[in-house]
């Protein structure tokens, strides 16, 4: 009997290793695609300078928190942010009252086509082969802002358009579209 070695029956365990791992991290992803995915920020114009929409002051709250460290179950910028904290502390923070969790923001939130989303929309992945498991808050020009993962140890700014992302897009949600942040006082 010959044993030969085999590059796809050691690729599958990696890959079957590589899957379990990602299945402990509940808004994790993989941190070589992540750091693939980082977008660094204009240095010539912000995504935001030429919108005015509802949610505007929410994606500008986001990308000031970029650097805040990753912490499960974080929802402060002293604690640190997990994806959905995030989004919570963001739209808390400005008087627009959403859910804590991934999943009851994507089920309770009222849809948005993917081609009418705005900054401030939220953006909804698949990252551990359930639905709606990250969520980000979306900036313009197909950039996003999220707490991806104890991996990449912070919040950070990434691309729709990466592989990665573009691969596990679930969904777009609009939190409370009726309510003009603009106009609500932030503490």
């Amino acid at each position: 009997m010959n044993i030969r070695y085999s590059p796809f029956r050691s690729l599958s365990k990696l890959l079957l290793l590589s899957l379990a791992l990602f299945q402990l991290f509940g808004c994790a992803s993989n941190e070589k695609k992540l750091s693939q995915a980082i977008v660094a920020p204009s240095a010539h114009a912000s995504p935001l300078n030429n919108i005015s929409n509802n949610n505007h002051k929410a994606a500008n709250e986001a990308l000031q928190l970029q650097g805040h460290r990753y912490v499960t179950g974080g929802e402060s910028p002293t604690e640190g942010f997990d994806c959905s904290g995030l989004v919570y502390y963001v739209y808390n923070k400005h008087g627009v009252k959403v859910p804590r969790d991934t999943w009851s923001l994507a089920t309770q939130l009222p849809s948005v086509q993917m081609e009418h989303r705005q900054p401030g929309d939220l953006v909804f992945f698949n990252t551990t082969n359930r639905d709606f498991s990250h969520v980000g808050i979306y900036i313009g020009e197909d950039r996003f802002v999220h707490a991806p993962s104890t991996h990449t140890g912070r919040v950070m700014m990434s691309d729709l358009n990466q592989p990665y992302w573009r691969q596990r897009f679930a969904a777009v949600r609009r939190p409370h579209s009726d309510k003009n942040l603009s106009h609500v006082r932030s503490n």
